[in-house]
């Protein structure tokens, strides 16, 4: 009972006016990296935002890229590769993702060509028929506010916009038995 309470008296590293800001910093990427892979540009806000002074954030930062712990690189690879798949967002969205976390030019560009077109198609398919709601095929007006719909849900995932028409009209066309829902040929 007594040590439950010295464990709670003693505040962290970064609430101590005392500690040593190297140690804090260094505690809280450690804490920020056990939490999941981290760009440099997240952990340096981070440090920031703790009132880290500047000079330590980048040395740490530096000493942590050199052992292997913050790799921009590797970051950009698994982000494309999850949230391609995960959450099927096209290559505009994932750009602008990994712009947003520091993640910028050849190494962005690097990492989006790992994204093939077929996986991203297939994603895109695998969302599309997860996502089509059924509606009167016999009502022009009902399929066009379908595809619009579904041109738009695409379209916010970062699928281009002609991408996007060609799979919707592709999957409205199908029905839910995978036939073609067109005339039959003869």
């Amino acid at each position: 009972m007594a040590e439950r309470r010295r464990r709670q008296a003693a505040p962290p590293p970064e609430q101590d006016p005392e500690a040593n800001p190297e140690s804090v910093a260094r505690a809280i990427l450690l804490r920020q990296l056990t939490l999941g892979p981290r760009s440099r540009l997240q952990l340096e806000r981070k440090l920031r935002e703790r009132n880290v002074p500047d000079e330590v954030s980048a040395t740490l930062l530096e000493r942590f890229e050199d052992v292997g712990l913050v790799d921009d690189a590797e970051f950009a690879r698994m982000w494309v590769r999850s949230r391609g798949e995960m959450k099927s967002l096209g290559r505009g969205a994932l750009r602008r993702e990994l712009n947003e976390k520091g993640i910028k030019g050849d190494v962005a560009e690097d990492a989006l060509d790992e994204l093939t077109p077929e996986a991203e198609e297939a994603a895109a398919r695998s969302l599309l028929a997860r996502r089509a709601r059924p509606f009167d095929r016999r009502d022009p007006a009902a399929r066009d506010k379908e595809l619009r719909r579904l041109v738009g849900m695409l379209a916010r995932k970062g699928h281009a916009p002609g991408f996007a028409f060609r799979l919707a009209a592709e999957a409205l066309d199908v029905d839910a038995d995978g036939d073609d829902a067109g005339p039959s040929p003869g």
